[in-house]
């Protein structure tokens, strides 16, 4: 679900934390190591955030948030912040070429350079967290 986060909307943020759960706490936060992602270099994205990233002439870039349930990626486009809100049965991540890991959800997607250990790292943590969490499957019955 693709929606606009820059004003402090209570329903939005309703749907957000319904889709992903709430934020952890700061004892969770330090824990884990932090949950937020290094600065992420958008190289290429869906049709739907595509259009919005070309309204303007800035250097396309995203964050990832882990939640509980999910993950959020925001990135900004003509002062307005956007968020891709997308839980962990339907996030998808390859590892694409030399330096590039791809995020799915749907029919949307976003590409992001990953030149920097910091960012192959937190990639790392973020699959760790989402096996983690994931729901014990039948195979290991």
């Amino acid at each position: 679900m693709l929606l606009n986060v820059s004003y402090n909307n209570k329903e939005i943020t309703r749907k957000i934390d319904r889709e992903v759960g709430k934020p952890f706490t700061l004892k969770e936060r330090w824990a884990m190591g932090g949950i937020g992602s290094p600065k992420l270099f958008i190289t290429e994205a869906s049709l739907e955030i595509h259009n919005l990233l070309i309204l303007d002439n800035n250097l396309d870039s995203c964050n990832v948030e882990i939640r509980p349930k999910g993950v959020i990626v925001r990135f900004r486009s003509l002062l307005e912040t956007y968020a891709l809100v997308i839980p962990f049965y339907k996030l998808t991540i390859y590892k694409g070429d030399f330096a590039v890991y791809s995020i799915y959800r749907d029919h949307y997607f976003i590409k992001v350079r990953s030149d920097t250990k910091a960012i192959q790292k937190f990639f790392k943590k973020l699959l760790n967290y989402k096996t983690d969490t994931a729901p014990t499957s039948i195979e290991d019955l």
